[in-house]
């Protein structure tokens, strides 16, 4: 008897100690941490890996909520589907990829058709874009970051990265690699921009110049801009996950994404 109840006391703690798993991308990661932290409704803890990461986990039952910075693929969703599970899909924030490169370069502005250019490896040298004689390092997120997807849609058109690309396990390790490389190009989310890189104004007409700020996200006039994004199993997900969902989407929950230096999307 002693022992039954022993056994039915320690499956009551482990209830009531349920913690809600957050996966997936880099991007979203020091989103996720701060409203996690802020969160009064029970304990969250977040890890990163990239986008891909995080929705082959959701799909395999290892987290509760995947976050990614891409929309999840067809083929994902057939694959949950196929699971038993029913994917939801909720934008939590959006987000301005900025172009970086070392402070030292003295390129301050780049087209979209000279980013693809130099990501596809069309061009190869700084000078070839009002640069210094520098050869030009090209540093990329790894293929299952979200980040790396939508740059590839959104600024190479889906042509394919050069194939001597660095490709970099997380947006971190972008920033330093660009900050200890005169002539490294690289791109990051808005949030994770500090002073040892320089933010790129970016053009897709070939006319207007513009920066990644907040201000310019918003106003639509950067055109680099893309939603970040939650998905969980809307059949099996419990009144935890949804508290936690609509706390990051409350007035408090927006407020951390402004700070964290994303765009609300209330």
């Amino acid at each position: 008897m002693k022992r039954t109840l022993v056994v039915l006391f320690a499956a009551m703690l482990s209830m009531a100690g349920y913690g809600q798993k957050i996966k997936g991308s880099d991007t979203v990661l020091p989103l996720s941490q701060k409203e996690a932290e802020a969160y009064k409704g029970g304990s969250v803890s977040v890890t990163g890996g990239g986008s891909g990461v995080g929705i082959s986990a959701l799909i395999e039952g290892s987290c509760d909520i995947a976050q990614a910075s891409r929309k999840m693929k067809f083929t994902e969703k057939k694959k949950m589907e196929s699971a038993g599970k029913q994917p939801k899909e909720v934008v939590i924030a959006y987000d301005a990829i900025a172009v970086i490169v070392n402070p030292a370069n003295k390129v301050s502005q780049l087209t979209r058709k000279q980013l693809e250019d130099i990501f596809t490896g069309k061009i190869t040298n700084w000078k070839q874009v009002g640069g210094a004689d520098m050869k030009i390092v090209v540093y990329s997120r790894e293929t299952s970051s979200g980040t790396y997807e939508f740059f590839k849609e959104s600024v190479l058109l889906n042509k394919n990265y050069k194939s001597s690309v660095l490709s970099m396990p997380a947006t971190g390790a972008i920033i330093q690699s660009v900050k200890q490389t005169k002539g490294a190009i690289g791109y990051v989310g808005l949030a994770y921009l500090t002073k040892g890189v320089k933010a790129l104004k970016v053009s897709y007409d070939g006319k207007k110049f513009v920066a990644p700020t907040v201000a310019n996200a918003k106003n639509k006039t950067y055109p680099i801009v893309r939603p970040l994004l939650y998905y969980y199993d809307a059949k099996k997900a419990n009144k935890k996950v949804k508290s936690y969902i609509d706390f990051v989407l409350s007035a408090q929950g927006q407020k951390i994404v402004s700070q964290v230096g994303y765009i609300p999307v209330k």
